[in-house]
């Protein structure tokens, strides 16, 4: 009997597992729109990283001066919603230097990363990248370096940059006569919608305070709104890690943003970097997971609850407000090899998956965000991994989850009523369709339930499973074991989601009463 070589890592990395007879359960679904999912949940970062990890030079293909075609390949397959330029990288960053001829573009250091950043990407690139993979392109601007006094007098001189360059970078991708734009053979405008003003103001002690931060995002907004009035402007929000590090009574920045520019913005952003491990005897890092699996699996499953506690946090420092939110940048930050080997992991998958489950529950607020940085050569927290100097590049397991996801996934969100303790699930509507995520934390044991859409009967559906041996470590070697599996769903209802599996479903649903 021939076994093809999927099957074969599958099982040869499962070890001898004992799989109890799975139990069924009952998952219910109130199909009743609750309110609009954003299609923006499915984001990524880009950031160039420098010596640290070498993403955006990696990227591209500095022979043939194009992006490296696997890492298209791979990013057609992710093809995120929206890619974000930016980072702190935009604290020292003149982006003038990285438009126009190549020969005239001028190399930079990467002041926060290391290395030498060549700009042979630049703002055109970019936007070309993304609207290659049908992206959204959001820029971050330099905001005056967050007020970071160490970029003001950097090596080569200042890199800090106001509102008139920001205003002027507007122009240059949206104005249609921009004669700059023209100069360098552009005609079209670049048609970039979505800007976002500072970047972790709150968190370096020798950065703008509070109130510095909003009046200044006042200036910016108003500057570039008079470029573009159609702009979304997206402001910085997040909590006062500073004045905590620094022992200062913390401000609430998101209500002093909103009192003072609240009127000039579309958005409020805020990140979330976090280590979901215990510190004092970890369980994740430095390769401990090999050592107990177990153990790492349940810090894993369990990684979702600090996350979902920061966002009811910001949630919470809106008072009463309804203003609509943005997680531009979102990961583990796993100490250990290459920021924590850990997240090359099939369980790291399923952990992610949970994450982006709080996202949908928060969607009615949360309109933008992400679960991984983009690319690299190093970090394992990115979406897409591209080997170096050749290779192929390919997905991470938060990567298949983020492209089964947004693969599948309806237009409204849904409230599930009834699910088992072992499975995660979320789910969302579009007419005539029922959507399920559903994760099951369980390691060892499938779980069978029995799926109901309340008064509405199934008339058929697809499944599209992704499951592998949880400590299964991705490569470029074996990357395609993550790839999902399709199935037809059965009309009876049940389904069995096998362990460590991560599941997106797609029912055709009909009114009880219809013909």
């Amino acid at each position: 009997m021939k076994i093809d070589r999927r099957q074969f890592l599958l099982a040869s990395s499962a070890g001898p597992l004992i799989r109890p007879a799975p139990q069924e359960e009952v998952i219910v679904v109130d199909p009743r729109p609750a309110f609009p999912l954003s299609p923006f949940l499915y984001m990524q970062f880009l950031e160039p990283l420098g010596a640290t990890d070498g993403s955006v030079e990696a990227a591209w293909d500095h022979w043939n001066q194009r992006w490296r075609r696997d890492f298209l390949e791979a990013v057609g397959r992710l093809r995120p919603t929206m890619i974000r330029w930016g980072g702190i990288f935009v604290d020292f960053y003149r982006w003038q230097e990285a438009v126009g001829p190549r020969e005239q573009r001028k190399p930079v250091l990467n002041l926060q990363w290391g290395g030498i950043e060549s700009n042979q990407v630049g703002t055109a690139e970019f936007v070309e990248l993304a609207r290659t993979v049908a992206a959204e392109p959001l820029i971050c601007v330099n905001f005056e370096s967050d007020g970071r006094a160490r970029f003001r007098t950097a090596l080569g001189g200042s890199r800090t940059a106001g509102s008139e360059e920001a205003a002027a970078w507007v122009a240059y991708c949206n104005q249609a006569d921009n004669p700059l734009r023209h100069s360098h053979g552009l005609r079209e405008p670049l048609r970039v919608s979505y800007w976002q003003i500072g970047n972790e103001t709150s968190y370096v002690a020798d950065g703008f305070d509070a109130h510095t931060a909003a009046r200044k995002t006042l200036e910016f907004a108003r500057a570039m709104r008079q470029v573009d009035p159609h702009i979304q402007l997206i402001g910085w929000a997040d909590e006062d890690f500073a004045a905590r590090r620094a022992g200062r009574a913390a401000i609430n920045w998101a209500q002093v943003m909103l009192d003072v520019a609240g009127e000039q913005l579309n958005f409020l952003a805020f990140h979330h970097m976090y280590n979901p491990d215990d510190p004092q005897r970890p369980a994740l890092a430095h390769g401990e997971f090999r050592k107990d699996q177990d153990r790492a699996w349940a810090v894993l499953m369990e990684a979702w609850r600090p996350h979902e506690a920061k966002i009811q946090r910001i949630r919470e420092s809106l008072g009463s407000a309804r203003f609509p939110l943005a997680l531009t940048e979102c990961h583990y930050s796993i100490p250990g090899k290459n920021r924590g080997d850990v997240l090359s992991t099939w369980a790291a998958g399923v952990s992610y998956a949970r994450l982006l489950h709080v996202h949908e529950r928060h969607g009615d607020l949360l309109k933008i965000a992400t679960a991984a940085d983009f690319c690299g050569t190093r970090w394992q927290v990115v979406a897409v991994m591209i080997p170096t100097p050749g290779g192929r590049s390919y997905l991470m397991p938060v990567g298949q989850v983020m492209r089964l996801y947004r693969e599948h996934t309806g237009e409204q969100a849904a409230a599930v009523l009834g699910a088992s303790s072992d499975l995660d699930v979320t789910a969302s509507v579009s007419p005539g369709k029922v959507y399920l995520h559903v994760a099951n934390t369980r390691k060892d044991r499938a779980v069978k339930a029995r799926i109901e859409v309340q008064n509405h009967r199934i008339s058929g559906g697809t499944v599209y499973e992704i499951s592998a041996p949880p400590f299964l470590e991705i490569d470029e070697v074996n990357a395609s074991v993550l790839e999902p599996v399709t199935k037809t769903f059965q009309r009876d209802g049940l389904w069995t989601f096998p362990p460590a599996s991560v599941t997106a479903i797609e029912l055709l649903t009909h009114p009880a009463g219809a013909s």
